[in-house]
């Protein structure tokens, strides 16, 4: 995919974050905007954003847990622009919690949003972004769809599960021939609002944790993580890891095996705050 120019893009979770730098950053090459988030705030002033730039642009708001509801969605942006060529899966949610004191509900939380989320997304606009000749699907997984961390079970899960599912893919458009490259993005410490918004599991301190995430571990700005994913589709790249940090955990992870989960855990009892109390 040469240009963006004129090409119809979908982002889902486009209302903040990510999603918002990926709907300007795409803003600015051309491309039409298919935006939704279950915000619907935080869409309106996207949309203000963007169309201040030039794009057209279509916003609804849109739950991807509903499998129904992005089926329906799906239909209605193809009715709109006629095709669709990009999907950038990228709404998502997070729980900061260990596996004895988290809920079931925590984990099918996260899966319905972080996992089937993305199949959703995915299931509904295959079909268009195949046939519109020139097509591609981006999911963003994260660092933790390349690594686990205590604490981040549910996360984690969701993370790797999306892995798994887009590469996957990949090599199904590949077998079949279809028009579509599929990418798999793995972001490090991002500044979003991600773990601000995180659910905890009773035994954790919210606000130590948002605290904590936002002064040590978001290290990038969702501009930078836009543009490098951006870059990646225009490259055709099967996987976009983002961050020095990020890079750094997954070359230790591919030399150490299951060894990196020691130095993790040590890391987690020496330097979060939170993890020993019980």
């Amino acid at each position: 995919m040469s240009s963006f120019e004129g090409k119809v893009a979908v982002i889902t979770g486009a209302g903040s974050g990510i999603g918002r730098a990926l709907a300007l950053d795409l803003a600015a090459r051309g491309a039409k905007l298919a935006l939704s988030d279950i915000d619907a705030d935080g869409l309106a002033e996207m949309v203000r954003a963007v169309e201040v730039l030039g794009a057209q642009v279509k916003a609804d708001r849109l739950n991807v847990a509903e499998r129904q509801e992005v089926l329906a969605y799906a239909d209605d942006v193809v009715a709109h622009f006629g095709t669709v060529h990009q999907v950038y899966n990228n709404a998502g949610i997070a729980h900061n919690g260990n596996v004895e004191d988290s809920d079931f509900k925590d984990f099918e939380r996260i899966m319905d949003v972080d996992f089937w989320g993305v199949v959703n997304g995915t299931k509904a606009f295959l079909p268009h972004v195949i046939a519109s000749g020139d097509g591609h699907i981006v999911n963003i997984s994260s660092l933790f769809g390349l690594i686990a961390v205590p604490g981040q079970s549910a996360y984690n899960a969701a993370k790797f599960a999306v892995r798994g599912f887009t590469e996957a893919l990949r090599q199904e458009m590949l077998v079949a021939g279809h028009p579509v490259k599929v990418t798999c993005v793995h972001p490090g410490g991002i500044k979003t609002a991600v773990a601000r918004n995180a659910t905890v599991c009773d035994s954790e301190d919210a606000q130590t944790f948002a605290e904590f995430f936002d002064k040590y571990l978001a290290l990038h700005s969702p501009e930078m993580a836009a543009a490098t994913i951006v870059d990646g589709v225009r490259d055709g790249r099967a996987r976009v890891v983002i961050g020095w940090e990020a890079k750094a955990l997954d070359v230790l992870s591919r030399l150490s095996g299951s060894g990196y989960q020691r130095v993790m855990a040590t890391a987690v009892r020496r330097f979060f705050p939170w993890a020993n109390k019980r």
